[in-house]
């Protein structure tokens, strides 16, 4: 079952899904992982406390890109408080395979910027 989803993981990196700019977005987060280098910024465009365009750009690995197009996927729809309430659980469900503790942070640099950009503030609370 891994391999299906590890497939799944290559197919967002080769063939990511929202990944460019949104005209006029309502919230724009930009982050990076120094460890590593990833980097991804988020766009969003809201109507009525509602998601309904998302898109994200950046570079980095096949995990955090693979995890930002799937996270993009997923949010179309949702509401800001909906999205307030996503956790890291959310994103490694959507990846699908068991993330060491080395790529976890790759995994979640997406969810950091999301989280940053509908609460609006720097930091996130976060289990780690």
């Amino acid at each position: 079952m891994d391999a299906l989803y590890r497939e799944n993981i290559l197919d967002h990196y080769r063939y990511p899904r929202n990944k460019g700019h949104l005209d006029h977005p309502d919230i724009v987060y930009h982050d990076h992982n120094p460890f590593c280098g990833d980097e991804i910024t988020l766009e969003l465009k809201i109507r009525d406390g509602r998601v309904v365009e998302a898109a994200f750009d950046g570079r980095g690995c096949a995990i955090s890109q693979a995890s930002a197009s799937m996270m993009t996927e997923e949010i179309i729809g949702k509401t800001l408080e909906e999205l307030r309430g996503w956790t890291k659980e959310d994103i490694l469900d959507l990846l699908g395979i068991e993330i060491g503790p080395v790529r976890l942070k790759c995994a979640l640099l997406p969810l950091k910027a999301l989280k940053a950009g509908v609460w609006g503030i720097e930091e996130w609370p976060h289990e780690e």
